[in-house]
């Protein structure tokens, strides 16, 4: 059995982010990582945006030596006894711990069926395989039309695949952009050569033959799915510990009313102060932050969570960033220096105070967007940003 002061449940970016966090408290604890994939953690846009533009995949990586964790790699923490302090790997091996952070992020949605040879999009693994497909002038199916499916249609084009895109909503990303300029996004993929399937369902999917509920038959070199993903509470449902779409932690990233238990990440649900409710965030620069957070109060340092995350998509040469709650079903305010192609959406309440804003091509405003919404002021249409 190895025996450690800080055990961290998941390899990714919120473990390496956890570790830097603490690290800033304490420099000489021990640390292990016990992680499923084959690889130490690596920044995950790339395999979505600048992987496929040509950036080399040296680019990804974190810094190897982890803060001096030893890190535990293909393997997977099947149990924790928290009482006893103590976890247990698929391969036979046992953990002593004194701190435990749960980070066992996502896995996508699955469509079920016949769909071995469906490329669920995730992992660096996942990204070298499809790349290797596309090359050449493939063709292939995006089963999805949200924020993985829609980089992965623009990247699969811009390296000269054919693509298809089928999706059950009215317009590309219709969770996150404005009906309008949801459709002017899903004209600009059509003009790019993509063909858009939109409000189109899968009925079934045998290989890389997919039939749709109109009937229809594709059929492909690849099918890829975007269709979201689940946080992988397993682990922490086996423990005993609170899960409603996620682990449910408090602002220290506490779970279970625990002081040596943590979990962080988009596999943990959090109370934002800021927002009035809960959230659980899929995205990059929560996983970082949180995870340095609740990495750095697993050594003590006692720091609330109040960071309003933010995230980013490449779509072509459209781009935007977003940040608080972006959600198409509360009112918005729009203001547009040129309509559909820079401008700023703000995601309002029934008093008109600012929820979420959508930066579209409009760069490095995050900061000043994430102080409004902090300002909790009532906002006036063609002012939603100084």
């Amino acid at each position: 059995m190895e025996t450690t002061k800080y055990l961290i449940v998941g390899g990714g970016m919120t473990a390496e982010a956890a570790i830097e966090g603490i690290r800033a408290h304490d420099a000489e604890g021990g640390i292990v990582v016990v992680g499923a994939e084959r690889h130490p953690p690596y920044k995950r846009p790339p395999l979505t945006k600048k992987l496929w533009s040509g950036d080399p995949e040296e680019k990804i990586w974190y810094d190897p030596a982890l803060g001096g964790a030893d890190a535990k790699l293909g393997r997977r923490i099947v149990g924790v006894d928290l009482d006893a302090r103590r976890a247990r790997d698929d391969r036979g091996g046992e953990y002593a711990y004194e701190q435990v952070l749960l980070a066992t992020g996502s896995t996508p949605r699955r469509l079920g069926g016949t769909d071995d040879e469906v490329v669920y999009f995730r992992t660096l693994d996942d990204y070298r395989k499809l790349r290797a497909i596309a090359e050449g002038g493939a063709y292939v199916i995006v089963i999805g039309g949200g924020f993985i499916g829609s980089e992965l249609a623009a990247a699969l084009t811009g390296v000269g695949a054919k693509v298809t895109m089928v999706f059950p909503e009215a317009t590309i990303a219709a969770r996150v952009l404005p009906p309008d300029l949801g459709a002017f996004v899903t004209g600009y993929y059509r003009d790019k050569g993509v063909e858009v399937l939109a409000e189109q369902t899968v009925e079934s999917v045998d290989k890389t033959r997919v039939e749709l509920g109109s009937g229809r038959v594709l059929e492909a070199d690849a099918v890829v799915a975007g269709l979201g993903i689940l946080p992988v509470v397993e682990v922490a449902e086996g423990a005993g510990l609170a899960v409603d779409n996620g682990i449910v932690v408090d602002e220290y990233g506490r779970a279970g009313g625990r002081s040596d238990v943590f979990a962080a990440g988009d596999v943990a649900n959090f109370p934002s102060p800021v927002l009035g409710r809960r959230f659980r965030v899929e995205h990059e620069d929560h996983a970082r932050t949180h995870g340095r957070v609740v990495g750095a109060n697993m050594a003590g340092a006692n720091e609330p969570y109040r960071h309003l995350p933010f995230f980013y998509s490449d779509m072509f040469d459209l781009g935007y960033e977003a940040v608080g709650d972006v959600d198409p079903r509360l009112a918005m305010l729009e203001a547009w220096e040129e309509p559909n192609r820079k401008g700023v959406v703000a995601y309002v309440d029934a008093e008109r105070r600012p929820r979420g804003f959508l930066l579209w091509d409009t760069w490095g405003k995050v900061d000043e967007a994430r102080e409004v919404i902090l300002a909790a002021a009532p906002l006036e249409a063609g002012a939603l940003l100084g």
